[in-house]
């Protein structure tokens, strides 16, 4: 596995562990997104880990993927490209094959434990052989988001340690443990986390993978900072950082040029994106 070194997630991740930040990774949605996002990385010198859904290859036929890439290997600081939650065995077989993905979070969370770690596992294995690092995500964090599969009405399962365990041995780099984060909205009360739980999963993986963070949405400053400074290194975000795009697509649609909307909320992102680089401490780091 000599080949990890060279990994461009990898040496995001390796390097965030190592230096007691986090990297923000982004969804990225349309042009908008990949720009707003990698122009962010530049003006704060920070690196990047930008995310698509399976629902970016299906829609534009990988298309979405290639133009990430091309941007991602012209940026002036470390970008990685990444495919998040996928689900579906066949789409993550072509992705490992045909799309330049850095590294690819294998999902099997919709399946009962033994399934889905026999499962993730082999396609573990599969996405090593085209030099992908992976991800997956032990216990269910419930909830879902754009075309993945809402896992709500399965039993919410917080991470344990032997999962832990069991997870690391499918071969992964990347574990998204369930410590009291959802997918989606976290309603009035907001996030209620189990840091204890963060510090045991950390304790227990004892450098042997990097530790992801999911379910972000409506996070506040202190919250998302203590989380990095429990042993996330890789900080998802989506809404998070769309809130000002989508609000300024919605008032000025009706009256604004398609070419003005696009650069401006390219704008909005991008604020948005250096405000969570800040957050995670990753600003100056690249």
């Amino acid at each position: 596995m000599e080949w990890k070194k060279d990994n461009k997630t990898y040496q995001i991740l390796t390097a965030a562990e190592k230096g007691g930040y986090g990297v923000v990774a982004p969804i990225a949605y349309n042009i908008e997104c990949i720009l707003g996002c990698i122009r962010a990385a530049e003006a704060k010198r920070a690196p990047l880990i930008l995310q698509v859904f399976p629902w970016a290859i299906t829609y534009s036929d990988g298309l979405l993927i290639h133009a990430a890439a091309k941007a991602a290997r012209e940026a002036t600081v470390p970008v990685s490209i990444h495919l998040d939650h996928a689900q579906d065995e066949k789409l993550i077989r072509h992705a490992a094959a045909n799309l330049p993905f850095d590294s690819i979070m294998v999902d099997m969370s919709h399946y009962e434990m033994e399934e889905n770690l026999a499962k993730t596992k082999e396609l573990v294995a599969l996405c090593n052989e085209h030099k992908i690092c992976t991800e997956a995500e032990p216990g269910r964090i419930e909830g879902g988001e754009d075309g993945i599969a809402d896992t709500a009405d399965l039993e919410g399962a917080l991470t344990t340690e032997d999962q832990v365990e069991d997870f690391i041995a499918t071969g992964i780099d990347f574990l998204a443990p369930a410590f009291g984060n959802v997918h989606g909205e976290y309603g009035t009360r907001g996030p209620v986390l189990e840091y204890d739980r963060l510090a045991m999963i950390r304790q227990k993986a004892n450098g042997r993978v990097r530790i992801v963070l999911h379910g972000t949405n409506d996070f506040p400053n202190d919250v998302m900072q203590k989380c990095v400074q429990g042993g996330c290194s890789k900080i998802n975000v989506n809404k998070l950082v769309l809130d000002d795009y989508l609000a300024y697509l919605k008032q000025k649609a009706p009256t604004t040029s398609l070419t003005t909307l696009m650069e401006e909320g390219t704008k909005e992102i991008q604020k948005l994106m250096e405000w969570q680089m800040d957050i995670t401490g990753s600003t100056g780091k690249a």
